[in-house]
Order: structure tokens, then sequence, then C-alpha cells
């Protein structure tokens, strides 16, 4: 019989980590998870990185994220996005144009309203490490999906602040090499908006061309 090397040993202890949802990480997770259930409504300042080494590319994109239970509202420096749960509007102010599509929350469950939940279905996780991120000393969770899971992600990376358990970031890591950062700043959590806030007024965008994909 062979002897194990000490390389395959390493493999196999990771391979057999990540095949177990970690009690430390599960402990992190539920208490982010706690943080945000009792929030009614936030707003945050958000950035968002697309990183792809093989195309070169290194893009980020600052904007204002407003949550409220499933309900989001997105304002980027070319684009608003509008969900109010149930239909989504996709307004690109260089076109003055306004995409309106159903909206299916199973697709998107790493959606500003949802992340804070994804890793309760379909996803194992393991506790990587302790790491500063954004000036804060943070859990660092790595998510992974289940076999059976079908996903264009391999990997979600989540650092939760040691301090309060709110989130700083995500990456999500794509099966093609892609990587979306997502950094959040400036929390509020005692607000209050109305639910009309997250749908789309046409009347507020003269001479705005609909597009309805529905």
């Amino acid at each position: 019989m062979k002897k194990l090397s000490a390389i395959g040993f390493f493999l196999l202890f990771t391979v057999v980590g990540y095949a177990q949802k970690d009690p430390k990480a599960l402990t992190v997770l539920d208490a982010m998870s706690a943080k945000y259930s009792k929030i009614s409504a936030y707003k945050a300042k958000i950035t968002s990185t697309l990183i792809s080494e093989e195309d070169g590319l290194n893009e980020e994109y600052s904007g204002e994220i407003t949550v409220k239970g499933d309900m989001f509202r997105l304002k980027m420096d070319e684009q608003e996005i509008y969900n109010d749960g149930v239909t989504v509007w996709t307004y690109l102010s260089d076109a003055n144009e306004v995409n309106i599509d159903n909206y299916d929350p199973d697709e998107d469950e790493f959606a500003p309203s949802k992340v804070y939940n994804a890793y309760k279905k379909g996803y194992k996780y393991i506790h990587v490490e302790e790491a500063q991120e954004n000036g804060k000393l943070c859990d660092v969770i790595d998510l992974i999906p289940d076999a059976n899971k079908s996903s264009q992600f391999f990997k979600i990376k989540m650092f939760i602040s040691q301090k309060d358990r709110s989130l700083v970031s995500w990456v999500m890591f794509e099966k093609s090499g892609t990587k979306y950062r997502y950094s959040i700043s400036d929390f509020n959590g005692s607000i209050s908006v109305k639910d009309d806030y997250f749908k789309f007024n046409k009347a507020n965008y003269p001479n705005v061309e609909v597009i309805d994909l529905r």
C-alpha cells in the first residue's frame, strides 16, 4: 500500500473540508443573516468590479443601493435598476431607454435583497481565514455550490465583519475565469421608504423608450 504524500494529504484534507458544512462558518453566516433580517430597509453605497485576467479587464462601477424586503433599487452612473420583487426595470440613461422584464428570484439568488440568505440552500460553506477587508477585520467564508446545483459560479467568497457581522464584500468566481466583486460602504439601516420607490415611473423620464420583454 502506497503512503500518501504530504501534497496528497493536503489535497485530500482540502476536498474533505469543502465537502462539509463548517460549523464555524455556519455560526458566522447565521449571525450575518440574523442581523439583516431585523432591518426593514437600508441604503448603502455599492462598488461593483468585473475582473477578467484573460481579457485584461478590471472595470469598476459605483452607485447607491436601496433594499426593502425582496425589493431593491440600484442607481449607477449609466443605469438604474428598479425591482419590486415581481418586475424589474433597467433604465439606460445614455439611450433614455427602459427594459421591462419579469423578475425570477430563483435565477438571482445573489441579488442585493437575497445575498444574506443565499447560503441556506444548495451550498456548502467553510471558514477560510481572518483577513482585513476595506479596513475591517473579517471572517472569510467560501460558499461552494452542491454537486447537483446548477450554477455559473464555482465559488462565492464572503467577507463578514467580526465587529458587527455586516457583509463588507463578496466575490463571485465564474467558471469562465471572470470574477465579480461587490463592496458595501456607508450602510444606513434606519431608513423609511415606500414601496413605490422600487417601481419605475415613466412620468419621471420624458420621452423614454419602453422595451417590454415580458
